[in-house]
């Protein structure tokens, strides 16, 4: 249920600590359920006012509860209560009820939201290292990806955005981008030729578009459906689950699969929050961050099977050109990079291929989780 608060209240509601009461007539049940399972209740005595302390955190994001995204948000939030034995408690707000990634960004920053997720892209507005990752074919697959961003790259990136009270938790996949046409496949940079692009407003994206002879068109993302299916633009680019979920494949029938970007998502939590969580409370936060992001992965996997396989079956002619060509062409994108970026870059594509077991594996996705 959408939340009916307007947002000025919402920025009121700052993340703290809430009182939990116990009943008395509990006490000695609660103390002995948690000396059994080793965990300190913190209840101090039995009288029948003491009240525990919970940790109370809000995380807000603008997808809905479907999306592999909120599902792994729903996992970290049932591990981060046993973790702390019920000391911490994770609330969502999916679908924009606290505002979209920039309004809650902003939040973030003033100690008003705890946690939230962001496009890479948009923390390069706040971090320019984050530009790196918007950069064309930086990763040679998905398994070097992660193999980079779950290593010590990954870690300078995420701690990249605390001095702007963003701090980075963990990277959830969102696949890789290509470009869906009205009815031009794109076997070569050369289809690409004066084809009017939708990008998003970024300007590494603009500069890729243009590369490959295309015109690059910023255009809202609600807009783009009409866009295509009247021709204001001949195309856009993005990965298999939005391409299927935004029914873009009904008005543009070819999607080539050039995989020009491959840019995560990552879990912010703010430095004001972060700050006030004693060592022992940011350890269980990060913890259950990081396994909601190999639960997310793995569910951002399935997610991706299935897209194709229904536009697919819907009759859309799916296209698998060879990268090498497109690679090429959008080299000298980095050129125009500040020198930290171009560095930052180097070091990821000469990164090895991972070796098995050295990183972590997505685990199993949840069966049940809302």
């Amino acid at each position: 249920m959408r939340a009916t608060m307007n947002r000025s209240l919402v920025a009121r509601r700052l993340v703290g600590a809430v009182p939990r009461p116990e009943r008395g007539t509990a006490c000695v049940r609660l103390i002995a359920l948690g000396l059994a399972l080793g965990v300190g209740l913190g209840l101090g005595g039995c009288a029948p006012t003491e009240r525990v302390q919970v940790e109370v955190l809000r995380l807000g994001h603008g997808l809905d509860e479907a999306h592999p995204v909120h599902r792994a948000m729903a996992h970290m939030a049932t591990r981060l209560d046993a973790l702390s034995g019920g000391a911490m408690r994770l609330e969502i707000y999916p679908s924009e009820q606290l505002g979209d990634e920039r309004e809650c960004l902003e939040l973030l920053q003033l100690g008003s939201l705890g946690l939230t997720k962001v496009s890479a892209s948009v923390l390069a507005g706040f971090a320019p290292l984050y530009r790196t990752l918007g950069l064309p074919y930086l990763f040679r697959d998905r398994e070097h990806a992660f193999a980079v961003l779950d290593g010590p790259i990954g870690r300078r990136l995420l701690d990249a955005s605390a001095d702007q009270r963003l701090l980075g938790l963990a990277f959830y996949d969102a696949g890789s981008r290509s470009f869906y046409t009205r009815d031009r496949a794109i076997e070569v940079p050369e289809d690409l030729e004066g084809l009017k692009i939708r990008t998003q407003e970024s300007a590494v994206a603009m500069a890729m578009v243009r590369a490959l002879g295309g015109a690059p068109t910023p255009i809202s993302w609600g807009e783009l459906y009409t866009a295509l299916q009247q021709g204001v633009v001949d195309g856009a680019e993005n990965n298999p689950p939005s391409f299927h979920l935004s029914g873009h494949y009904e008005v543009a029938r070819v999607y080539s699969l050039d995989e020009h970007t491959r840019v995560p998502d990552v879990l912010l939590v703010s430095t004001v929050v972060w700050q006030r969580l004693d060592a022992r409370q940011q350890a269980w936060l990060r913890e259950a961050a990081v396994e909601s992001a190999r639960v997310q992965r793995a569910l951002w996997a399935e997610a991706e099977e299935t897209a194709l396989e229904a536009v697919e079956a819907a009759g859309v002619e799916i296209v698998r050109p060879d990268l090498g060509p497109f690679a090429v062409r959008t080299a000298s994108i980095l050129d125009g990079e500040a020198p930290d970026v171009a560095e930052l870059a180097a070091a990821i594509r000469a990164q090895g291929a991972p070796v098995a077991g050295s990183h972590a594996a997505p685990v199993a996705a949840p069966e049940n989780e809302t």
